[in-house]
């Protein structure tokens, strides 16, 4: 697969502090990517920086182009939901679906309004009558009936409850994705999208502390369970992390020979929550 966004010594830095701290990253198209990381880890700065709407140090390509100065050219390729997505209050949805039909060239408006009928934003009602649910609704319909190769998300579903949440990810999967667009996620609540990734990025403190294809994870990380008399010897092999399970713990290991674990208990593939907490546990220790 094609490279679409290239980083290569990436950096930003606010008052001082790094938010993008010499960053190296590849994400090939058709990717779905999680960038997961708590708040304050950097997530929005590096979306920023590959929309081009903050300037950073070092290399960066999106689509073969630089951000900030192609970044007009850039946007007719690319989509965004903001965590706090702001539509105009005063319009009707009619008339917001008037206006980015004047503005975006590759927006589709008899598709964005086939996706606003499976839902109950009525064309009529005005933007600042909708509760967030049905706002995210009428932006997410937006943003899918433009043909772009990469959407980005930044925390798409805060405050939203859980139907809501897992509607829209299932629509974002069903009606939006393709093997030629690619979609990166930031987010902080892992169990939300690790069902639906093809790679995950962890981030802290302007890092990325881990960056992988999903299916490699179960080749270089193993949990172990381990209760009783093995645990002693299960804790002093080094490992990434471990918490606590009914009767001992739960361990995981990164890039070991599983049959050295067998015998201590049941080995099994960490979640990518579980994996998350363990390798930014472990950053902090260190």
């Amino acid at each position: 697969m094609t490279d679409i966004i290239r980083a290569r010594g990436l950096f930003r830095a606010f008052g001082g502090v790094p938010a993008a701290d010499h960053i190296d990253l590849d994400i090939p198209s058709g990717a779905v990517v999680g960038l997961i990381g708590p708040n304050g880890a950097g997530k929005t700065t590096l979306l920023r920086a590959l929309l081009g709407l903050t300037s950073a140090q070092g290399e960066l390509s999106v689509l073969g182009r630089q951000p900030v100065r192609e970044h007009a050219r850039l946007m007719e390729e690319v989509s965004f939901i903001a965590d706090t997505a702001v539509l105009p209050r005063w319009m009707r949805v009619d008339q917001l679906l008037d206006a980015v039909n004047g503005l975006h060239p590759r927006f589709d408006r008899a598709l964005a309004e086939t996706f606003l009928a499976a839902t109950d934003v009525a064309p009529a009602r005005r933007v600042g009558e909708l509760s967030k649910g049905m706002t995210v609704q009428l932006h997410l319909a937006l943003v899918m009936a433009i043909d772009a190769r990469l959407l980005i998300l930044d925390e798409p579903t805060l405050g939203l409850d859980i139907l809501f949440r897992r509607q829209f990810f299932e629509q974002l999967l069903n009606d939006y994705f393709d093997e030629q667009r690619t979609i990166v996620i930031s987010t902080h609540q892992v169990e939300e999208v690790e069902n639906i990734l093809t790679h995950v990025m962890f981030m802290d403190h302007g890092h990325i502390v881990l960056n992988r294809p999903l299916a490699e994870l179960e080749a270089s990380f193993v949990e172990l369970h381990c209760v009783g008399e093995a645990l002693a010897r299960a804790e002093s092999i080094p490992h990434v992390g471990k918490r606590s399970i009914l009767g001992g713990k739960a361990i995981i290991y990164e890039d070991i020979d599983r049959h050295l674990l067998t015998p201590l208990g049941e080995c099994r593939t960490p979640s990518v929550s579980d994996l998350f907490v363990a390798k930014l546990s472990r950053e902090v220790r260190s």
